[in-house]
């Protein structure tokens, strides 16, 4: 008796471009140097432990949870490498390496591998890593207090925190060219805008990420802001110093973007970051939290289904919903 042919079914899509999710993966992480370097100089070998430290104890989560889950080996696509290094461009220079351990514990296992590995993750993982350890223990987080031993020829007060607490006033001393060029106490990775820009540009270019999102994402935050500020001028900062501070642009061009927790459909896509930047702005303005970027981009992940079924009409015509 011949022996039944085995055929191999998958889901769609069915067409492939030759494209590797390896090859993504690791052009993001060679763009986020971009922003590291500088970082990294400032801050010196705490900033580099950390670094370290958190790429390489997600890559031995995620090996631990594929011997645990008989799954084949996975780190070599460099997922687990760039959640880590996402993971870690938010932090200070000086977190404890128990929050490390957690937060990428959190970031690979409960955020990732729980749903069944790349691709299925309902949340950004980094993101929900972040929005855990800064609700369990914020005041690690707390840049003016963690980066206290630095000094620095600039003001070293994180700025949200001045425009929160003092108004518009109190962040005269900081000027775009000056937030641009990192000049501002922040994550490793986060500080330097321009970094996160130039990085971000060549991965809408190449297609790595969905310009929709990121632009969408920071046109919200700017009008939303902008609205702000003309209605209370001395209380509500700018626009531009909120898109230029804080996890602003690295959630917009890095966090918003990642494929499992963000809309396939271009109108969905342009809400998904709208809402994304206004919610920002919302929780900075009037919320509780310093920075709102977790929070909104958590947000937004939650409800990503239901905005992903948004479609204009004149693209459900002639089809039978029934």
């Amino acid at each position: 008796m011949p022996e039944p042919i085995k055929l191999t079914v998958s889901h769609a899509s069915f067409w492939h471009n030759g494209s590797r999710i390896s090859l993504k993966n690791y052009n993001i992480l060679l763009v986020t140097l971009l922003a590291v370097i500088p970082g990294l100089l400032r801050y010196g070998i705490p900033a580099l432990s950390v670094v370290t430290l958190s790429i390489a104890s997600a890559m031995i989560w995620e090996l631990i949870m594929n011997f645990l889950t008989r799954r084949p080996v996975s780190i070599g696509d460099g997922n687990a490498a760039l959640m880590g290094m996402l993971f870690a461009m938010m932090l200070p220079a000086i977190t404890p390496w128990w929050v490390i351990l957690v937060g990428t514990f959190f970031t690979i296992v409960i955020g990732k591998q729980i749903y069944g590995g790349i691709g299925g993750n309902p949340f950004q993982p980094a993101v929900l890593a972040m929005a855990v350890l800064m609700l369990s223990w914020g005041g690690y987080f707390d840049f003016n207090e963690a980066l206290v031993s630095y000094q620095f020829d600039f003001n070293p007060v994180y700025p949200l925190v001045l425009a929160k607490s003092f108004g518009t006033g109190a962040v005269e001393g900081f000027n775009s060219v000056d937030l641009l060029l990192g000049r501002q106490v922040g994550g490793i990775g986060t500080s330097c805008v321009l970094g996160l820009i130039i990085g971000g540009a060549y991965l809408m270019l190449r297609g790595y990420i969905r310009w929709e999102i990121s632009i969408s994402f920071i046109v919200g935050m700017f009008v939303t802001a902008f609205c702000f500020h003309q209605a209370n001028p001395e209380v509500y900062a700018s626009g531009s110093f909120h898109l230029l501070t804080g996890y602003s642009l690295f959630g917009a061009f890095y966090l918003a973007t990642e494929d499992s927790s963000s809309p396939v459909n271009f109108i969905p896509m342009l809400i998904y970051g709208v809402l994304g930047g206004f919610l920002t702005v919302l929780i900075r303005n009037i919320g509780t939290h310093i920075d709102g970027v977790i929070f909104a981009i958590l947000v937004i992940n939650i409800i990503n289904p239901l905005i992903d079924k948004i479609r204009p009409r004149t693209l459900r015509k002639g089809v039978n919903y029934a």
